[in-house]
């Protein structure tokens, strides 16, 4: 019973998340996680993001949440070091979560790489991604001033590879940070 409330909590929150029913179901078939797996990490993203928001002094939008076989990370930028512990201590003490890692920056006032710099970034590695052939499974990628971070779990090392190269070759990134775990 647990296993299929998880699962109903996971296609509730794909389609509040206004992804489309051909756009769930690719996901869903090339996702390397079980349809378990993947239902239990969506209720650990929400069950984060909604201690996040109630907190009060933290923006929901300064942080991201993704989790992988319960592996928790926390992506984004903090105005204060407070909010930054804060965020790692309610990830840690949610149910299910095994690991967690904390890549929160600390906000700059006057940085050069802005939001639209950042979408740039995102939107120029997603179409590189795109238009590989030879890369299947749908990835997450975050930009945080100017740094790509790449997040998931993909097949092969060859894919991985790929990706991590095509994130390197982004003319205005800062660097790159791969969270890229491979099955095989």
């Amino acid at each position: 019973m647990k296993t299929i409330n998880m699962i109903i909590t996971f296609f509730i929150a794909l389609i509040v998340a206004g992804c489309s029913a051909s756009g769930m179901i690719y996901d869903l078939a090339a996702d390397e996680r079980s349809v378990t797996a993947i239902a239990s990490d969506s209720v650990i993203t929400s069950t984060i993001q909604k201690s996040i928001l109630e907190a009060g002094d933290m923006k929901i939008l300064d942080i991201s949440v993704y989790c992988y076989n319960g592996h928790v990370y926390l992506v984004g930028e903090y105005d204060k070091i407070a909010q930054k512990e804060k965020a790692a201590k309610i990830a840690k003490s949610t149910s299910g979560v095994k690991q967690v890692d904390v890549r929160l920056f600390p906000k700059k006032q006057n940085d050069a790489c802005g939001t639209k710099d950042n979408l740039l970034i995102k939107g120029k590695l997603e179409a590189m991604i795109l238009a590989d052939t030879d890369i299947w499974t749908p990835i997450d990628v975050e930009v945080v001033q100017c740094t790509i971070i790449l997040l998931g779990i993909v097949e092969t090392k060859e894919e991985m590879a790929s990706i991590v190269a095509h994130a390197k070759s982004v003319e205005g990134s800062r660097g790159v940070i791969s969270y890229l775990k491979a099955t095989q």
